[in-house]
C-alpha cells in the first residue's frame, strides 16, 4: 500500500483576526500549534508499522512550514517546502478583512469555472491553482519509494486529491473537498489492484481533547 496524507495547516493567525488569507504570510496561533502537534501524534500512530520511508512536503507559506516543522521533530524526517501547494492567490484582497473581499468577490459562472478571475486584481484562477498544485502531487506520485505526507491549504487541497485521483483539471471545475484547519485526509494507492482510495476525508477526531 502507498499512503498519501494531505494535512491542513491548523489555525493561523489571519483566521483570528478575520483578515483573507491566500499568499497573506501569517504563523499558526498557540491553538494552531497545539493541533499541530495533535496531528504529529495521529500520524505517528496511523504509520506505526508501516513499510516505505515518509517524506514530508510543504507549501512555503508560514503557517503550512511550521506544522510541517512540528510534524517533522515527531517523525523525524526531513520537510521539502514547494510554492506550488500554496493557497490561491486572492490578490490584493490578502490582508485585508474577510468583509472587504465579500463585498467585491464575484462567483465564477457555470460555464467558466476553470478560467474565471474575478475583479479581485492578481487574484488567481481555479485552472492556475489547479495546474500548480497538480505538477507538484504528479511528481510525488511518481516517488513510490516513500509514502507522503502533504501540508497544504484548505481550497488548495482539493486538488491534491483531484490531482491524485487522476481527475484532469479540465473536469475539476466544481470539485470542492472541503476541509477544517488541523485535519488529516487519508489517501491510499493499491499496489496489486492500483486501486486509489480515499480512506478518509478532512478527519478531525484527533483533535478532540477535553477541556479545551
Amino acid at each position: 500500500m502507498h499512503d498519501v496524507y494531505v494535512v491542513s495547516h491548523p489555525h493561523a493567525e489571519h483566521s483570528a483576526r478575520d483578515l483573507v488569507g491566500g499568499w497573506y504570510d501569517s504563523r499558526l496561533t498557540p491553538r494552531g500549534r497545539r493541533d499541530a502537534r495533535l496531528v504529529a501524534e495521529e500520524l505517528q500512530r496511523r504509520r506505526d508499522g508501516a513499510v516505505r520511508p515518509v517524506r514530508i512536503t510543504t507549501s512555503d507559506l508560514a503557517r503550512c512550514t511550521e506544522t510541517a516543522q512540528i510534524l517533522a521533530a515527531t517523525l523525524d524526517v526531513r520537510v521539502t517546502p514547494d510554492r506550488r501547494l500554496r493557497e490561491i492567490s486572492f490578490g490584493e484582497a490578502e490582508g485585508r478583512p474577510n468583509d472587504w473581499l465579500a463585498h467585491r468577490q464575484v462567483p465564477a459562472p457555470d460555464h467558466d469555472r476553470l478560467d474565471h478571475r474575478g475583479p479581485i486584481p492578481g487574484a488567481e484562477t481555479r485552472r492556475e491553482v489547479a495546474t500548480r498544485v497538480g505538477a507538484c502531487v504528479r511528481e510525488l506520485m511518481a516517488d513510490l519509494g516513500h509514502d507522503h505526507i502533504v501540508v497544504t491549504h484548505g481550497y488548495a487541497q482539493t486538488f491534491v486529491i483531484t490531482t491524485w485521483l487522476l481527475v484532469p483539471v479540465e473536469a475539476a471545475g466544481f470539485a470542492s473537498f472541503a476541509t477544517e484547519p488541523g485535519a488529516i485526509t487519508h489517501l491510499r494507492l493499491d499496489d496489486y489492484w492500483r486501486n486509489r482510495s480515499v480512506l478518509s476525508l478532512a478527519d478531525t477526531s484527533h483533535l478532540n481533547t477535553d477541556g479545551v
